[in-house]
């Protein structure tokens, strides 16, 4: 019996089917790691979404079943009230079915949603651990392309650049004097300028000072000499001639 008129044709595989067909094509078993982790949370989105769209039939037949009840439930108390008994009774016993239907579909309901849930939990799951494993092996490539022998390298250089920058801002600073190759030469002049100027300050007196006269005519003779005095004298005098 058709519970539902014409059947919903839908072309997305179930659960089961999509599970077969990834065996099949050996889906989510190749070599690239990542790609397989993708498929693998592609065909659980898939399957989620085919659960909850059984999930939707089953209570459109749930919806379906209590209306047959109360249309039962009626036609079991219009019997009644025609004394019909045997027909009441066979009423009754209908609504008791699909009662007992309903209660399987609540089963199945709670079971879906139980499914729905695990495959959304595990689907989370799997896109956490790709995301560590991501991070992981960026973090890997970092290290790599950062090696501590390249930090050590890197701190080299940038200590030699700031020293030879320290170099030439000390040279710049430099004064530019063109005579500062000749400053020892210079230093030694103004040390004998000096020098003559003391010498000139020291005879400076002497130039005042009045002196007497060289005389000019024969030194007087001394009483009583003896021969050496008298040579000693007249040396003195011829010195003093030719001055």
């Amino acid at each position: 019996m058709n519970w539902f008129g014409k059947k919903k044709t839908s072309n997305t595989p179930s659960a089961i089917s999509a599970t077969s067909n990834n065996r099949t094509n050996g889906g989510g078993g190749g070599s690239n790691h990542s790609g397989g982790v993708g498929a693998t949370i592609t065909q659980t989105a898939n399957t989620v979404v085919n659960l909850r769209e059984n999930i939707a039939t089953q209570e459109k037949r749930e919806a379906h079943l209590e209306k047959k009840i109360e249309q039962l439930t009626a036609e079991a108390k219009a019997k009644m009230a025609k004394k019909d008994k045997k027909g009441a009774l066979f009423a009754l016993k209908r609504k008791k079915l699909y009662e007992a239907e309903i209660d399987k579909i609540a089963n199945i309901k709670m079971t879906l949603e139980t499914q729905v849930m695990n495959l959304e939990s595990a689907a989370q799951n799997a896109e956490t651990m790709k995301a560590m494993k991501s991070g992981t092996s960026q973090m890997k490539k970092i290290r790599q392309e950062t090696d501590i022998e390249q930090v050590d390298d890197l701190m080299d250089e940038i200590k030699e650049e700031m020293e030879l920058a320290d170099e030439i801002s000390n040279a710049l600073a430099q004064p530019v004097d063109p005579l500062i190759a000749d400053e020892d030469d210079l230093l030694a002049e103004l040390e004998e300028l000096e020098a003559e100027d003391v010498t000139e300050q020291l005879l400076e007196p002497m130039k005042k000072m009045e002196l007497p006269d060289v005389p000019s005519g024969e030194l007087p003779s001394i009483p009583n000499a003896t021969k050496e005095e008298e040579a000693e004298l007249k040396q003195l005098e011829a010195e003093l001639a030719g001055l």
